[in-house]
């Protein structure tokens, strides 16, 4: 499906390098549109939103809508939103801002992952919405605030999308407030995880650290429990004693 887009917005398309947002573009400039049953089985993104989303904050507008899958189910599909000269500067801007506010939260809480707090090189560090785009949307005439973002490595991000994207908030009611005291939020004051009364620990051992995770490890084995069994029931002995101790 050949469509013949302004030469800017072309320019913008041609620009972009990262391997994900670019088989995107390149798949929609070639066939018109793309679906998340396409992005799944010609290209293996089994994480379609994402895959769209990097897009976006590449300043490539997309809009989404349904089709028929082959399975005779209603899907998404995108293709390119407005591309007029105004409306697509105002896009395109957004790139430069995200390195803003990834400047501005790196300077307030240092290189880590917001849910790892694994210290990490700044490059490393991806940007994301505490409340999901595809949830609490975007006013494009309100300027972003850094507080509504939070750094997180490349394996906490696939998580939390995993988790989000299977999420009943994120899927029908889609109520900001529900995401907003969610564990993928804020971490360190939740009061669930993506709708499910769990709580979760994620830990991370690195550098002069490791050795005490082998340790663990040994223990564990020499007790024949997992490692998070284990961690478990030194956290309930240490509760116990200071109990005791109470």
């Amino acid at each position: 499906m050949s469509k013949t887009y302004p030469k800017a917005f072309l320019e913008r398309c041609h620009a972009v390098t990262a391997k994900r947002p670019k088989t995107v573009i390149e798949h929609i400039l070639k066939h018109g549109q793309i679906t998340t049953e396409e992005l799944k089985e010609l290209y293996g993104y089994n994480h379609p939103p994402r895959a769209i989303r990097d897009v976006r904050e590449q300043g490539i507008p997309l809009e989404t809508f349904r089709v028929t899958g082959s399975d005779g189910r209603k899907i998404a599909a995108y293709r390119f939103g407005d591309t007029n000269p105004e409306r697509f500067r105002k896009l395109s801007g957004r790139t430069g801002l995200s390195k803003k506010i990834k400047a501005v939260l790196v300077e307030k809480y240092g290189c880590q992952c917001f849910i790892y707090l694994e210290k990490m090189d700044e490059s490393e560090l991806q940007i994301d919405h505490r409340v999901p785009y595809e949830v609490a949307g975007d006013d494009e005439s309100i300027e972003p605030n850094p507080n509504d973002f939070m750094l997180l490595s490349g394996s906490a991000n696939r998580a939390k999308s995993w988790s989000c994207e299977h999420c009943e908030n994120w899927q029908t009611s889609k109520e900001k407030n529900i995401c907003l005291s969610c564990y993928w939020a804020y971490p360190e004051n939740y009061a669930h995880v993506a709708m499910r009364q769990v709580r979760r620990l994620d830990m991370i051992w690195q550098n002069n650290e490791i050795g005490q995770y082998e340790q663990l490890k040994h223990d564990a084995n020499l007790s024949g429990q997992t490692i998070p069994e284990f961690v478990k029931k030194l956290i309930e002995k240490a509760i116990e004693r200071k109990r005791e101790i109470a």
